[in-house]
């Protein structure tokens, strides 16, 4: 499976029947900026990690957005269970707190840039830590994440009046995606990044893992002795494994690699 846009092609790895693209840092950043200077169109990125991957196999309609949105890989586990699957890792562990950023930073062109989700005072913390890491970009807080969903409507009036070249959604897994499926359309931004606790990182709640540990990708290590509290969620960890090991098992990949290349993600 491949994603096509412009100078750019992408093949997609199956992950649990999830087209996940193997970009990596480089090609990645050159993709999103292609789409988000383009004078009309849409792309809305997504990221993948065992979290959300454990709320798609076990909700078909959050499966079913993702389908239609460009995913990337996010984190320890789907790196492992592309090894599972594919002999190999993905060639960039594309976290949304790390990729927003430098993404941010690798756009020389000023761009609009709306954010929506969050607490209000999370919200306006992360807006003023952008200004600060990328002053040639304008940020604008739109909406914290505590709206009505009968407002939804008028917020996205606000974001096409305000002119968006990239919109950035952080409402939590499947609720952000789903949102951004049913109410972000052509007109809107065109970029969209749907994002796990990246605001709150930016404000200061989440602090940053430190950057060897990321290269190394010992995320979970790290996670664990800062936050043993946290143990809990390795339930979550252990259910991920579990479907990795199923669907392997299944032969649902084979017949998926077996099927016909696709494009996918670019409205």
């Amino acid at each position: 499976m491949n994603l096509v846009s412009g100078n750019i092609t992408a093949s997609q790895r199956d992950i649990l029947g999830l087209p996940v693209c193997d970009l990596g840092w480089a090609d990645a950043f050159a993709f999103a900026e292609e789409v988000a200077t383009m004078p009309f169109g849409q792309s809305v990125i997504a990221f993948i990690n065992a979290g959300n991957a454990n709320l798609m196999m076990r909700d078909p309609e959050y499966r079913a957005v993702l389908e239609r949105q460009i995913v990337l890989p996010d984190g320890d586990g789907v790196d492992i269970a592309s090894m599972v699957f594919h002999g190999r890792r993905f060639p960039a562990n594309l976290t949304s707190i790390a990729f927003v950023p430098a993404l941010l930073t690798y756009i020389a062109k000023p761009m609009r840039v709306a954010l929506i989700g969050a607490q209000s005072e999370t919200l306006l913390r992360a807006a003023d830590t952008l200004r600060q890491h990328t002053p040639w970009h304008e940020f604008l807080p739109i909406a914290d994440g505590h709206f009505d969903e009968g407002q939804s409507d008028a917020i996205m009036e606000q974001v096409r009046a305000a002119d968006i070249d990239i919109l950035l959604v952080s409402m939590g897994s499947p609720a952000q995606e789903k949102w951004i499926d049913r109410h972000v359309g052509p007109g809107h931004a065109r970029l969209v990044l749907s994002l796990g606790p990246l605001f709150d990182a930016l404000a200061g709640s989440t602090p940053p893992m430190p950057e060897t540990i990321r290269r190394f990708r010992l995320g979970w290590l790290y996670r664990l002795v800062k936050e043993p509290s946290r143990l809990p969620q390795r339930k979550a960890q252990i259910a991920f494994a579990y479907h990795v090991l199923r669907y392997r098992l299944s032969g649902s990949m084979m017949a998926r690699d077996g099927a016909n290349t696709a494009k996918a993600g670019t409205l």
